[in-house]
């Protein structure tokens, strides 16, 4: 018996039918995690809250919503991202966060921006709508 069968469902893909053939994907909250930043300091986050949606366009690409919480400012940031199953022989079959700029369908960036605002990660209510205006 493997692992897979011990594993309990994600809740937060509750709703969501998902191809059977994916592996569990990462839970990261409350994970501390470190980046570079471009002054050269080392700057430490503990991702505080996740959304992940499968892509609406896409059978293979989840994206995720973070809330982060910088340790030592202790300040609220958001971090947009995506995985994606791997292709290359090393990754292949698995999450691979991914590294580059997110194109996300409209669909799914108001989809996420209404959660958000449901769990009250904004300080300030946002009124979302699906028209957008030229600034």
């Amino acid at each position: 018996m493997g692992t897979h069968r011990t594993q309990r469902p994600d809740e937060r893909l509750s709703g969501i039918r998902l191809p059977k053939h994916w592996p569990a994907i990462p839970h990261n909250v409350g994970k501390t995690r470190r980046i570079n930043g471009i002054d050269g300091r080392i700057r430490h986050f503990r991702i505080d809250d996740e959304m992940i949606r499968p892509q609406s366009n896409s059978d293979r690409k989840v994206i995720v919503f973070q809330k982060v919480t910088f340790l030592e400012e202790n300040e609220t940031e958001f971090r947009l991202g995506y995985y994606m199953i791997g292709m290359k022989p090393r990754a292949r079959g698995r999450w691979v966060r991914g590294q580059f700029c997110l194109l996300i369908p409209e669909e799914d960036l108001l989809f996420l921006m209404k959660e958000a605002q449901r769990r009250k990660w904004f300080k300030n209510p946002i009124k979302l709508t699906t028209k957008s205006r030229a600034v």
